[in-house]
């Protein structure tokens, strides 16, 4: 069975690297330590310093499995590859819609994705339309709160 590939920017890529040393080298230690001196407090049943640090291990554990996962089946994107016009993965797209103000995002892998910073995923809605595309393409987009049509407007690496 294949396994998934996680398209991302390089700095996406080293983002994630770094997210995985910090969990390694400090978070991991920290809660490792945190677990020993719950230990000492007797009863691990009714212990709750005990459990709070195995359930943060748990999830300290589960993210760095995941980021792992990531970094070896990551497709860094080299947008230098695609034209400089078209819409792809690591690359900066502002388009509008008739009569409104015009919109800027960066288009990134799902791992990479923070809409609050204008990265969107190249899985929602509005990347895979815009996807391929071209400056000055008139694109359908297709989300769950309706359709509407956006003119491409400019494409930056």
């Amino acid at each position: 069975m294949a396994e998934q590939r996680y398209p991302m920017t390089a700095q996406g890529k080293q983002k994630l690297e770094q997210e995985l040393e910090d969990l390694k080298l400090k978070k991991r230690p920290e809660i490792i330590e945190r677990i020993k001196i719950a230990r000492g407090f007797g009863d691990l049943s009714e212990n709750s310093e005990y459990s709070s640090a195995k359930d943060e291990q748990s999830i300290v554990e589960s993210r760095i499995s995941e980021i792992m996962t990531m970094l070896q089946y990551a497709d860094v994107v080299d947008v230098s590859q695609v034209d400089e016009n078209e819409v792809s993965v690591g690359k900066t797209v502002t388009f509008q819609e008739d009569g409104e103000e015009a919109e800027t995002y960066q288009i990134v892998g799902a791992a990479e994705a923070d809409p609050l910073e204008g990265k969107i995923s190249n899985n929602s809605p509005i990347a895979k339309s815009l996807l391929g595309k071209k400056v000055d393409d008139l694109v359908e987009i297709s989300t769950p709160g309706g359709s509407f049509t956006v003119k491409i407007i400019d494409v930056q690496n």
